[in-house]
């Protein structure tokens, strides 16, 4: 590490985790640059996660989801000793760049999660695909099965097509109206 460019600016840097250990890895984190008195070169720890509206048995949830499994955003100087102490907090595997020398995050990206994980309208999350037989759960087309022939996540939206009289009849439902078969 002792190669490292050490630029004395403060970036958002990207680090691996073990799948699942994110939120304890910014815990962790936090606690250890309180810890070590690393507040002057590690500012914050944190997991990016979007809310999402999920459809489950009919019933619709606003949920949180992490936008990158397995990765923590820190926003630090690297130096030899704040490197040390944030690559060896539990359940980090490394940072992301080369080698040993971690990549800072782009204003760029950096905007762009940031608009992400600010975002008040949450996305719908859709548990099916084009192509897939549903079952309609409500409406006048109750009990019809349908092919799904186009979803409008940002709507909430399926197009479903139900044969009625012997012919393909597209109809457009709510996510919360069809399940699937």
């Amino acid at each position: 590490m002792s190669k490292q460019q050490v630029t004395g600016e403060r970036h958002w840097y990207v680090l691996h985790t073990y799948s699942g250990y994110e939120d304890s890895v910014a815990i962790n984190l936090k606690q250890r640059i309180e810890n070590l008195n690393m507040q002057d070169k590690i500012f914050d720890a944190i997991v990016p996660k979007e809310k999402k509206i999920k459809i489950r048995d009919g019933k619709r949830s606003t949920v949180e989801e992490k936008i990158f499994p397995g990765y923590v955003l820190v926003n630090m100087i690297v130096t030899d000793d704040s490197w040390y102490v944030v690559r060896n907090t539990p359940n980090v595997t490394g940072f992301v760049g080369s080698g040993t020398i971690p990549t800072p995050v782009s204003e760029e990206e950096w905007s762009f999660l940031n608009k992400r994980m600010g975002a008040d309208e949450p996305k719908f999350k859709v548990d099916f695909e084009v192509g897939e037989l549903v079952q309609i759960t409500d409406g006048p087309f109750k009990d019809y099965e349908g092919k799904i022939g186009e979803i409008d996540q940002a709507k909430g939206k399926v197009k479903v097509f139900v044969t009625i009289f012997g012919r393909e009849t597209p109809v457009e439902l709510d996510f919360l109206q069809v399940k699937k078969v």
